[in-house]
């Protein structure tokens, strides 16, 4: 299966079954919050976490860090542009959105986004 692919191969032969993509926010130790996307967040915050070179160089020597929202977007291309306009938004932006817990629905009409 390819983790950051739009497509992982199903187990049956020449099938191939579109991922859902989730944005997720984390919290490093000092309070800062990293947006990322992925087809898997928890495995991706452990790759964050770990050695091994995977995860963001932003995060190393960061931790420990706290996955602090997440929301499953659907399309990696959906993903892309809610990844893009949170990360242009202030810190107490974010901080709203973090307390506020939007669903895919509200998250996606907050951030002007139209659902493809």
């Amino acid at each position: 299966m390819a983790y950051f692919g739009l497509e992982t191969r199903s187990r049956l032969p020449g099938i191939r079954v579109m991922s859902d993509w989730h944005l997720y926010l984390i919290r490093t130790r000092h309070g800062a919050l990293y947006t990322g996307i992925a087809t898997d967040p928890r495995r991706r915050i452990s790759e964050h976490e770990g050695a091994g070179g995977k995860g963001s160089k932003y995060l190393r020597s960061k931790g420990p860090l706290e996955l602090v929202y997440r929301a499953n977007i659907g399309s990696r291309g959906l993903a892309l542009k809610a990844e893009e306009r949170i990360k242009r938004l202030s810190k107490r932006r974010k901080e709203d959105l973090v307390e506020a817990n939007p669903g895919r629905a509200e998250l996606l009409e907050t951030l002007a986004l139209e659902d493809s």
